[in-house]
């Protein structure tokens, strides 16, 4: 679902009216966004950040940007506030936004994955503690393996195009892929658990646009706070 810049009319007050309702402290990620948002961008500061990234951000984005906020209250633990550093550059703040490179966002993000069965090898190949009588060798032997599975699963080539917006915890993240065919889709990333990125999809497999996880968030909790006013 592609949404217009109407849909967001609202959306801004409704979100931090949540703040007030039944059950609204029962959300997950509330403690650490309050449903607060930052000021919106204005639209030279969109400018000034698109011209500084030199690509165009997916339209959904833009309009929340400029509608809702540049960051704060969200899926999970918030979306990842965007804002002019004292050096005068644009950048995003949140666990995991280090991983982006701003200077690679108008590559095209890489669509395949790593070739699962390598992962599958390098998982069963993982060493053990209790295999090696030797902790220094235990530790050396560990690191090649980890540095294997870096290489499969962490480099920078994983990523490009595309913006780390949002976290779960435990280094769990969801990223808005910016460039190349994906562009305007959320992607799960849940490297940490040794799984390949992929896509974020509703319950029948269809892809999600950053609208559709943004707004389907949103309405998922005025639902249910409003269930939990009926029922006090």
């Amino acid at each position: 679902m592609q949404t217009s810049g109407a849909v967001w009319t609202g959306v801004r007050e409704q979100v931090r009216a949540l703040a007030g309702a039944p059950g609204a402290a029962g959300v997950f990620g509330a403690g650490a966004h309050g449903f607060e948002l930052s000021d919106p961008l204005t639209p030279e500061e969109l400018a000034e950040l698109e011209e500084q990234l030199k690509v165009r951000l997916p339209e959904e984005y833009r309009e929340f940007l400029l509608s809702v906020g540049a960051g704060g209250a969200g899926p999970a633990y918030g979306v990842f506030p965007v804002g002019r550093g004292e050096d005068g550059r644009w950048r995003w703040n949140g666990d995991g936004s280090e991983l982006v490179v701003p200077e690679r966002l108008g590559e095209p993000f890489p669509v395949a994955e790593p070739d699962p069965e390598s992962l599958t090898v390098l998982w069963a190949r993982e060493p053990r503690e209790e295999d090696f009588e030797d902790a220094d060798e235990f530790d050396a032997v560990y690191g090649d393996w980890d540095e294997r599975m870096a290489d499969i699963l962490w480099s920078e080539e994983r990523t490009v195009g595309a913006l780390c917006l949002c976290h779960l915890g435990c280094a769990l993240r969801q990223w808005l892929v910016v460039s190349g065919p994906e562009a305007g889709r959320m992607w799960q990333d849940s490297r940490a658990d040794g799984v390949a990125l992929q896509p974020l999809t509703d319950d029948d497999g269809t892809p999600l646009t950053f609208g559709d996880w943004y707004l389907g968030w949103f309405h998922g909790v005025s639902t249910s706070t409003q269930e939990s006013s009926d029922s006090s």
